[in-house]
């Protein structure tokens, strides 16, 4: 065996993508696959030509790093047993289930100067890299992120499942710190919001507006950008990016509606001349990658590891979101229904 030993802690529906991409990868070893599930787990190390183990903790001495998909609850055991010993994880967003967990895990990776990366993979969506460089001083944010009920991750609420995604997009772009936090959920199918909006007010006046259901019958990822010169749509499911900003005829010459209040104004011409003459349309270019994001996101943590080079979302950043994350169930929690009852998990009475 050669090349960097990881192993792959969780091989569920997404966890096999994982061992599959790593062993792949001429410069890593798979050093194994753990799963509670025999027969899963099996299935998994077969198919990726490696060990299976039932316990992480039979790992030890056998690999250099460790990518952790496990239920989200378990991250701060499974993650934190690891850089305890100085070994490398990556973790699925969110960081953690909760603050103080996430807060561990970032304490314990600084401690033993051992690489923590979280898993927030909308960060490499080729969309998201091609709107980067016009997300300027934004003024205002709204997402939109849907989707049908999978019956997957559901030992959390929509906040940590879906919403977290769209925080952390938002605090990569917005540099300010977060005053307050308005929020609304509800749930529908078990004990965790399946639907929540939250808005976010930032100390230098930026506002973001977060819609998020994992009950609903279509799939959609949508993020606009207001700054004082543009407005950026996004749209991380289609990847597609389009800018819409003052154009020089609107900054330089007489005001639209100053034009359309002189007689005889042409009203039809005028409302033809808005996008394109007053308004400048502009498609972004969205270059295709050349693998998926999971694998882009995969193959950072492992140069990472060979360079000692800063992944682009490291544990502080996994932390920042889930403290974020955080407020958004605290405000959920404490929002009064009808004025009586200070919270409500379902819709039935």
């Amino acid at each position: 065996m050669s090349g960097l030993r990881v192993a792959v802690v969780g091989v569920g529906a997404l966890g096999r993508h994982h061992a599959r991409i790593l062993g792949q990868m001429p410069e890593v070893t798979l050093a194994g696959v753990v799963d509670s599930h025999e027969e899963r787990g099996r299935q998994v190390a077969t198919s990726c030509q490696t060990e299976w183990f039932r316990d992480y903790q039979e790992l030890d001495g056998k690999v250099d790093a460790v990518s952790v998909v496990v239920p989200t609850v378990a991250h701060r055991t499974v993650a934190g047993y690891f850089l305890e010993r100085g070994i490398p994880v990556l973790v699925e967003k969110p960081i953690a289930s909760d603050l103080t967990a996430a807060q561990e895990l970032v304490d314990l990776a600084h401690a033993n100067h051992c690489l923590l990366q979280v898993g927030h993979i909308e960060r490499f969506n080729p969309a998201w890299q091609a709107a980067q460089p016009l997300l300027r001083d934004p003024k205002y944010i709204k997402t939109e992120r849907t989707s049908t009920y999978t019956f997957r991750s559901t030992d959390i609420g929509v906040v940590l499942d879906l919403m977290i995604h769209d925080l952390d997009l938002v605090l990569s772009v917005i540099q300010s710190p977060l005053d307050r936090v308005e929020a609304f959920g509800v749930g529908v199918m078990g004990d965790h919001e399946d639907a929540a909006q939250a808005r976010l007010f930032f100390e230098n006046g930026a506002i973001a507006d977060l819609t998020t259901s994992r009950i609903h019958p279509s799939v959609a990822r949508n993020v606009q950008s207001w700054s004082a010169t543009d407005c950026l749509t996004i749209d991380l499911h289609q990847r597609k990016v389009s800018r819409f900003g003052i154009s020089e005829a609107l900054r330089g010459g007489p005001a639209p509606v100053e034009l359309s209040r002189q007689p005889n104004a042409d009203l039809e011409a005028l409302k033809a001349q808005v996008f394109g003459h007053f308004v400048d349309v502009q498609s972004i270019e969205v270059p295709e990658p050349p693998t998926d994001a999971l694998t882009q996101e995969l193959t950072e943590f492992v140069r990472c590891l060979t360079t000692g080079g800063q992944p682009r979302v490291d544990g502080r950043q996994g932390l920042r979101a889930i403290a974020a994350a955080h407020r958004v169930l605290e405000s959920i929690a404490s929002h009064s229904w009808n004025g009586r009852a200070k919270t409500r998990s379902r819709f039935a009475a």
